[in-house]
């Protein structure tokens, strides 16, 4: 492996290894827990994040497996694939999937270091990038169901690791696109993000002649400055509550940052 793709997958593994140690400790209530990832209870994110890895095996996660069409969570095509393997394993025990995520593990971590760093590969925003970049997603898709499992289990924790790093690779980039598309700030308007917590960081956004928003160095003088800690960010950013359930402050124009946290949901 290179140095990037090691380090990413260093990153999968350890996230992923957490959430098997934590499910680990559960009780059968534990199992059934409803998460903030709509229409998924604590096993389905544990079954999603086995049949995702048995997709990049090969496998099919669901064989045979008629999914049913009245699920409202499941809002287009990617949905209906993603939930086949998480549906296939309702039927199941806690324990019998935590079984199935370990031996799943194990055999993409021996798959892995014969993996080419270099293979153009499709992720899930759509873009062709190489695997290595790959395992970034695959890195922040796992580390945001481990928080899904931890906060519906009331067992915060890892919020800063390198799992958490890679999430903020992800989800960073995203917001020039949430305010100058999503919210409808208008040209010349800046806005700038902080965030507070285990993993913090300050980004600035700035909106062009054209409307189109931009990552800057410096915002100038920001017309609105959003302040929140990292997990909000992450909570908000992945689609896992609405704005009236978190706590974001706001200086300058308020209608503005209201618009944008409104649109800050990101992932598919």
């Amino acid at each position: 492996m290179t140095t990037e793709m090691a380090a990413n997958v260093a990153a999968f593994e350890q996230t992923v290894r957490a959430t098997i140690a934590l499910a680990e400790t559960f009780g059968e209530d534990d199992w059934k827990r409803p998460t903030e990832c709509p229409g998924w209870s604590v096993q389905d994110v544990v079954s999603h994040l086995v049949g995702v890895e048995l997709l990049l095996l090969g496998d099919d996660p669901a064989p045979g497996h008629a999914l049913p069409d009245d699920l409202p969570h499941v809002r287009n095509d990617f949905g209906r694939m993603l939930e086949a393997a998480v549906d296939a394993r309702r039927s199941r025990t806690g324990p019998e999937v935590l079984a199935e995520l370990r031996a799943t593990l194990d055999r993409r971590l021996a798959a892995l270091p014969a993996q080419d760093p270099e293979e153009p590969t499709v992720a899930p925003n759509g873009r062709t990038v190489p695997y290595a970049e790959f395992m970034v997603f695959r890195a922040f898709d796992c580390w945001t169901h481990e928080q899904d499992v931890r906060r519906a289990v009331g067992r915060p924790g890892n919020l800063g690791t390198p799992g958490a790093e890679r999430a903020r690779r992800i989800l960073e980039p995203g917001l020039p696109m949430v305010v100058a598309k999503r919210a409808g700030a208008a040209p010349g308007q800046n806005v700038a993000f902080e965030i507070g917590g285990d993993l913090p960081f300050t980004s600035y956004v700035r909106v062009d002649e054209d409307g189109r928003g931009h990552a800057a160095d410096e915002p100038g003088t920001p017309l609105t400055t959003l302040r929140m800690d990292w997990e909000t960010f992450v909570r908000l950013a992945a689609g896992r509550c609405a704005p009236d359930e978190v706590t974001v402050a706001a200086t300058g124009d308020t209608a503005l940052a209201d618009r944008i946290v409104a649109a800050m949901g990101m992932t598919p």
